[in-house]
C-alpha cells in the first residue's frame, strides 16, 4: 500500500513533457493564430491528446503510469486523495529567469505585452492544459492572471474582465483549489503589506485581498491563501516586532470577517516560509505560524498550506511540517514540491523522493480527509 501511495506522487511527470511540446504550438509570429483579440485559432498544445492512465509498463510518454484517478484506495478515489492543481504562475508566467540571468522560457503565443488580450490568451492556454491533463483544479495570484492598471479601480476592472472569461472556461467541473493576492512584487510592498508601517500600503493591501477573495469566491474556489513574502524584518535595530505582528493579526482578523460577510465557505490558509525574497518571515514554519494563530485567537479561522520546499528551507523535512500542522488540527493543503538539496533557494521542483512522499501520504491518511 505504501509503495502504491509513494508512486502516485510521481504521476504529474507528464507536465514537463507538455511544456516541452508546447514549443511546437505555433510560430510566435503567426498572426493567424495569435490574434490581438486574445482569441486563439487552434490548439495551444497541438498533437497532444488528453492524458490517460495506461499502467506502469506503458511506453507512451503522454500517459499516467501510476495515477489512476478513479481507482479507489482506502475508500476514496485517487483523485480525491490527490487533488492536483495547475499553478498558473509557474506554468504560464514563469520565464526561467534566475538572479544572475535573463529569461530562458518563451511560450510561442506570448506577444511581449501584459495586455488584457494577452491575459485572456494565457487563460485559454491554461484551461486547454488543465483539460488535457485531466485534472479539475487550478490556483492563481491575482496579478498573474490580469495586469495591474494605473489605479486600483482600473486594476480591479482588468481582473473582473479576465475572471469572467475564466468562469466561462472552467465550466461546471473545474474550480480553483485556491486563489491569493500577490503582495510582494510591486515596489509599494518592499517593506511588507500587512506589516508595513505605511498606512497607505497597509490599506492598499487590504483592498487587494478583498478583491482577490471576492474573485476566488466567484470562481468557486475551495481555499484562499495568504503568503507573506515580505512580512518580515531585515534588522531588529529599526523594527518594532510586536507592532508588526499585531498589525498582521488585525489584517488577518479583518480578512476572516470579510470571508464570513460575503458568504465564502472556503478555508483560509497561511503558507509558512522562512525567508526569500526577504530575511526573516514571521510565518517561518508550521510551528511558528501555529503559535501566531494561537496567540491571536485565529486558530478557528485559518489552517496551513504546507509547501515542501519551504519546509526544507526552514531546516525541516516536509513530513515534519505536515505532521506539525496535522497534530494541531491545522493541515489544510499541501504544495507537494521539493527543492534542490544543494541550492539555497526555492526551486519548486516536482517531488521525486518516494520515501518522503510515502511519509507525507501517511500524515494525509491520518488527517482523515
Amino acid at each position: 500500500m505504501a509503495r502504491k501511495i509513494s508512486y502516485i506522487f510521481l504521476c504529474m511527470n507528464v507536465i514537463p513533457l507538455l511544456a516541452a511540446a508546447a514549443s511546437q504550438a505555433c510560430s510566435a509570429q503567426s498572426d493567424a493564430k495569435c490574434s490581438q483579440t486574445g482569441e486563439w485559432n487552434g490548439e495551444f498544445f497541438p498533437g497532444i491528446p488528453k492524458i490517460k492512465y495506461e499502467g506502469p509498463y506503458t511506453k507512451n510518454k503522454f500517459a499516467y503510469k501510476w495515477y489512476n484517478a478513479e481507482e479507489v484506495i482506502l475508500g476514496k478515489k485517487m483523485k480525491d486523495w490527490l487533488r492536483f492543481s495547475v499553478a498558473f504562475w509557474h506554468t504560464f508566467r514563469g520565464t526561467g529567469v534566475d538572479p544572475f540571468g535573463a529569461p530562458t522560457k518563451f511560450w510561442p503565443w506570448e506577444d511581449g505585452t501584459n495586455s488584457i488580450a494577452m491575459a485572456k490568451r494565457r487563460m485559454r492556454a491554461n484551461f486547454e492544459f488543465i483539460n488535457k491533463l485531466g485534472v479539475d483544479r487550478w490556483c492563481f495570484h491575482d496579478r498573474d492572471i490580469a495586469p495591474e492598471g494605473k489605479t486600483l479601480q482600473e486594476t480591479n476592472s482588468n481582473l473582473d474582465e479576465v475572471v469572467k472569461l475564466a468562469k466561462t472556461l472552467q465550466g461546471n467541473n473545474i474550480r480553483p483549489l485556491w486563489g491569493t493576492a500577490q503582495l510582494f512584487m510591486h515596489p509599494r510592498y518592499m517593506h511588507g503589506a500587512a506589516t508595513s508601517s505605511e498606512l497607505g500600503v497597509y490599506v492598499y493591501a487590504a483592498a487587494q485581498v478583498k478583491k482577490a477573495m471576492e474573485v476566488t469566491h466567484y470562481l468557486g474556489g475551495e481555499n484562499y491563501v495568504f503568503w507573506g513574502g515580505r512580512e518580515d524584518y531585515q534588522t531588529l535595530l529599526n523594527t518594532d516586532m510586536e507592532f508588526e505582528l499585531d498589525h498582521m493579526a488585525k489584517f488577518l482578523e479583518a480578512a476572516a470577517a470579510y470571508k464570513r460577510k460575503i458568504g465564502f465557505t472556503g478555508t483560509l490558509l497561511i503558507e509558512p516560509k522562512p525567508q526569500e525574497p526577504t530575511k526573516h518571515q514571521y510565518d517561518w514554519d508550521a510551528a511558528t505560524t501555529t503559535n501566531f494563530l494561537r496567540k491571536y485567537g485565529l486558530i478557528g479561522d485559518f489552517k496551513l498550506n504546507i509547501e515542501c520546499n519551504h519546509a526544507t528551507l526552514s531546516g525541516h523535512s516536509c513530513h515534519h511540517d505536515v505532521e506539525t500542522a496535522r497534530i494541531n488540527g491545522l493541515l489544510g493543503n499541501i504544495d507537494a514540491n521539493s527543492g534542490d538539496a544543494q541550492t539555497g533557494w526555492d526551486t519548486d521542483q516536482f517531488l521525486t523522493d518516494t520515501r518522503e512522499a510515502t511519509m507525507i501520504m501517511l500524515s494525509v491518511i491520518k488527517n482523515g480527509h
